[in-house]
This record gives C-alpha cells, structure tokens and sequence, in this order.
C-alpha cells in the first residue's frame, strides 16, 4: 500500500454511536407499522433520500411523513423519532480524531441532513462543549449540503477533487458495506467498520 496522507470518516456507527432500530421501533409505535421496509442504513424510499441530499426542506420532510403514513401525531413527536437513533460521541474518539488530524489530511463525510445535524450538534455541545465537527476534522462533508449521498461514486469523487487528494493515499471507513463499495469505485483504500468496533483498531493495522 502507497504512504498513507489522508483519512475520511463515515459519522454514523463510526464516529457517533447509533441505532437505527430505535427509530423503526420509534415510528412503528407511531403507527407505521412497515417502516422497517421503507427505511434502512443503506436502501430507503425517496423521501429520506431526498431529505438527505437536502432537496427538501426539513418542514416539507416531515409534513410529508405525516401526510403519506396518517400519522396523528404532532410534528414534534416524529422528530424525536426520527432523532431516537442518534446517541453519544465517545470522547475517546474525539480524542483519537484529534491525534489524527496532526499526521494526516482529515475529513468527514456523511449522510446526513438537517434535523439529525441539529441534533448531534446539540449533543456536542452540550456533553463536549464544541459547536460542531470541525475542529476534529480539516473539512466535513455533508450529503444535504453537497446534493450527494453515498455510495454514489460521484460524491466521494467530489471530496477528492476538492482537495486534490490521491485516491491511492486516501482510506476511507465506513459501517456500511454498500458505502465502501462505492468508495472502492472510485480507487479509494476503503475499510468496513464491523459493528461494535472502533475505528483506531482498524486502522492501527494499516497505518504506520
């Protein structure tokens, strides 16, 4: 393997911990009782995509949930559904984020969108006492602000134009097998994340 100058990082099940069961079983007390069919980690129906890639607005987002599944409920509610699978930062990742943003070129790139960035950024702050994700990383990538999602190669494509990084120099990490295909498309050292493991076990095997 080539020398090894930049790391980017999947968020998700990597950097902050998260349970996606929580929000199907968060929505099917709801009364979407098949929310497990239209929504997952890697394959979902239009609405989250779009959500995602930041074609929709987040009022357009959740008006449109309650109007298609004939939820009762208030708006408020199916937020913090949506919010259930999103849990802590462990510092000891952030920390491990910090030593590594001396030695390499960092980024982070997400699926992500704005209720969830909301969210997480509330959570730093109040549990790490730091606005957001920047200071971890030399840039954060966002797939409602860039119109992309994973695994399109295009996306990953992107971050490595915009900052004239080397494929054959770059490992990527992510917990979705999907995303690191579409990372390995475009040339890409991507790792999968099996779940419960940390990202510095990882890749103390190939850094050196």
């Amino acid at each position: 393997m080539p020398t090894i100058k930049n790391l980017i990082f999947d968020l998700g099940g990597v950097v902050i911990n998260l349970d996606i069961p929580r929000t199907i079983r968060a929505f099917e007390a709801l009364g979407i009782a098949e929310f497990a069919q239209v929504f997952s980690q890697l394959a979902q129906t239009p609405l989250f995509d779009q959500f995602d890639k930041g074609l929709i607005s987040e009022d357009d987002f959740f008006a449109t949930l309650k109007s298609d599944f004939h939820l009762p409920q208030p708006i408020a509610e199916l937020e913090r559904a949506w919010n259930a699978m999103l849990l802590d930062f462990p510092g000891h990742r952030l920390a491990q984020l910090t030593v590594y943003k001396q030695h390499y070129r960092t980024f982070l790139l997400s699926n992500t969108n704005t209720t969830h960035i909301r969210t997480f950024e509330k959570t730093l702050a109040d549990h790490h006492a730091v606005a957001n994700l920047q200071p971890f990383f030399h840039k954060v990538y966002y797939s409602c602000d860039v119109k992309l999602r994973k695994p399109d190669p295009d996306i990953f494509q992107l971050v490595l134009e915009e900052n004239g990084l080397k494929p054959e120099e770059t490992i990527f990490i992510d917990d979705t097998l999907g995303h690191v295909q579409g990372a390995q498309a475009v040339g890409l050292h991507a790792l999968h994340l099996p779940k419960g493991q940390e990202f510095k076990n990882l890749l103390d095997k190939v850094l050196v």
